[in-house]
């Protein structure tokens, strides 16, 4: 029989996730936190009536993940995790503390290129796979995959709030402060990574793994789809009516409505072995919100509200599942390459959503943003259906 304590997470495991995914989710607000107003804003900065501009203010800070991503995880296994993550972090600062005291988006896109360069995920992503036993990673996985659907939507519903009283300027300066909060959190939090020998994953072994790839396609098609979509959603509700002081009474109840969803679909696709349903689920539902956008976009408040309710609830299950996904069916002595390169795809949707998004705006309407986007789902959408079901977890044996 298994003893009572085998499937339990220690206490150092469970200090190690929630460490990290803090520490994840702290990164990922250096993007989201300016998602909701900058698109507004930046209409009162030089070089603001460039739309193309903005979105790449927007999507810059994925460039230089997606560029520096892999390298940086190799340098965590030549020169240890916490190193190289501190100094990710140190750069981040750096960037914030430009983007803080600019007064063009020119030098906002500078600042949000020096934060990007910060690219620790793959070296958190690894951190947390040396720091936990088989049983337990796939469970640290989805903790670390949840803290960015969860600090999406705090910062749907903070960031108008703290930009009504703090200004953009604020903003940044205390992306600042948190990520030098994440420092002492590195340092002094997080246990200390055993010296474990890691074996090289090849990138054609990856590469050539069709289960992975489909996933790699699943987490860029979503990331540009979120930034693209946010170079138009502030504007919209501004469009219908909302100021953007009040864009937190659209986004607080969806936010809320989209956990209490997220919450036993995720439970049911951990234990009952259901995860390729609610996975494929949750892509339709993003052609649908998509498609919606297309159609009603501009049909006034309510519509828009109710798609964005749609595309949290959809963002979250994906957010959770997808590197949960990844953790449990990379080949062993490959996790950290398969990693390396989700991470990377990631960091790309990011820069093209926002870059992308802001140039179709601009070059040929606000419908072929949502297009764009309904093209990407029902894509994923197809190479999904054809995945197979990872198997379901089992307790360990005694």
């Amino acid at each position: 029989m298994a003893s009572p304590d085998t499937d339990k997470m220690s206490p150092a495991e469970r200090r190690a996730g929630v460490s990290l995914a803090a520490i994840f989710a702290l990164r990922m607000l250096g993007l989201f936190l300016i998602l909701p107003v900058f698109a507004v804003h930046a209409h009162g900065m030089p070089g603001g009536d460039n739309v193309a501009m903005v979105g790449m203010a927007i999507g810059a800070y994925g460039l230089t993940q997606a560029f520096l991503q892999i390298p940086f995880g190799a340098a965590s296994d030549r020169f240890g995790r916490k190193p190289v993550i501190v100094f990710g972090l140190l750069l981040f600062i750096i960037g914030s503390v430009v983007a803080a005291l600019a007064h063009d988006v020119q030098t906002v896109i500078i600042g949000r290129v020096l934060q990007g360069a910060g690219a620790i995920s793959a070296a958190v992503t690894a951190l947390a796979a040396d720091l936990t036993r088989d049983q337990h990673r796939t469970k640290v996985m989805a903790m670390i995959g949840s803290s960015i659907g969860l600090v999406f939507a705090l910062s749907m519903v903070a960031a108008p709030l703290l930009y009504s009283l703090i200004g953009m300027a604020g903003l940044f300066w205390l992306t600042a402060a948190l990520a030098l909060g994440a420092v002492f959190t590195v340092l002094f939090v997080v246990p200390a990574a055993p010296p474990v020998p890691r074996a090289t994953g090849r990138f054609s072994e990856v590469l050539g793994d069709a289960q992975l790839m489909r996933l790699n396609f699943g987490v860029f098609a979503l990331h540009l789809m979120q930034t693209a979509m946010w170079v138009l959603v502030p504007a919209g509700l501004v469009a219908a009516g909302l100021p953007m002081a009040e864009h937190w009474k659209v986004y607080l109840p969806a936010v809320l409505l989209s956990f209490v969803v997220m919450v036993p679909a995720i439970i049911m696709a951990e234990k009952k072995g259901a995860m390729k349903k609610v996975f494929n689920s949750a892509i339709m539902l993003l052609l649908l919100v998509q498609a919606g956008l297309y159609f009603t976009g501009s049909a006034g408040l309510w519509p828009l509200a109710t798609l964005l309710t749609l595309f949290f609830i959809a963002f979250n299950v994906l957010e959770a599942t997808q590197p949960s996904w990844i953790s449990r069916i990379a080949p062993p002595h490959a996790k950290g390459t398969a990693l390396g390169i989700y991470n990377t795809l990631q960091s790309i949707g990011l820069f093209l959503g926002g870059a992308l998004g802001g140039w179709l705006v601009q070059h040929v309407g606000a419908g072929a943003v949502s297009l764009l986007g309904g093209g990407l789902a029902l894509t994923w959408l197809i190479l999904a259906s054809g995945m197979i079901a990872p198997p379901i977890r089992r307790p360990a044996a005694a």
